[in-house]
């Protein structure tokens, strides 16, 4: 079934817009799936904030031209889907990384991360990285450390401080009394 001009340029504006509101997108080769599993990764990758689309190599060629990023012509080859990694890089490259395992079927060409082309390896290398959620908790828990550390070293100064006071004053009662 052919698709109407318009259609086409409609296609062609939604694919420049994900690309532009995305982070990274992640290209694959999903010949071999099932309709059933595409809706099921579709769904991981929902719930990974990201949408996952396939796509007409053409209509995305013109897409990235229209967005002002890169054309890798070598990851547009053969039967494309998308993932747009709205939110989160990592998340979402963990999902299709560990579908791609499962399955054995669905590939990673390649992406686009920012305005750079990468290959399949860089995708492979941002899933083993630990998600963003725990990058800012390892991040904030080492900036909160030291501060921790100078809390406690000038409270314990300062009780120090109480404990000689009350020896004094007790060491002044009994001299007294």
């Amino acid at each position: 079934m052919a698709i109407s001009k318009e259609k086409k340029q409609e296609l062609v504006k939604s694919y420049a817009e994900a690309f532009s509101r995305s982070q990274a997108a992640i290209m694959t080769n999903y010949s071999g799936l099932s309709v059933a599993e595409l809706n099921r990764l579709r769904n991981k990758m929902r719930e990974a904030g990201s949408g996952y689309h396939v796509v007409k190599n053409r209509l995305v060629k013109m897409a990235l031209g229209e967005a002002g990023l890169p054309v890798p012509e070598e990851l547009l080859q053969g039967p494309t889907a998308i993932g747009f990694c709205y939110e989160d890089v990592i998340a979402p490259a963990k999902v299709l990384t560990e579908y791609a395992k499962e399955s054995k079927v669905l590939t990673i060409k390649g992406g686009i991360l920012g305005e750079r082309v990468i290959d399949g390896q860089v995708i492979s290398s941002l899933a083993n990285l630990p998600s963003r959620d725990v990058l800012l908790t390892q991040l904030l828990s080492g900036i909160q450390s030291p501060i921790a550390g100078l809390v406690n070293v000038l409270s314990g100064t300062l009780r120090g401080l109480v404990t000689v006071l009350k020896a004094h004053a007790d060491q002044l009662e009994t001299g007294n009394a």
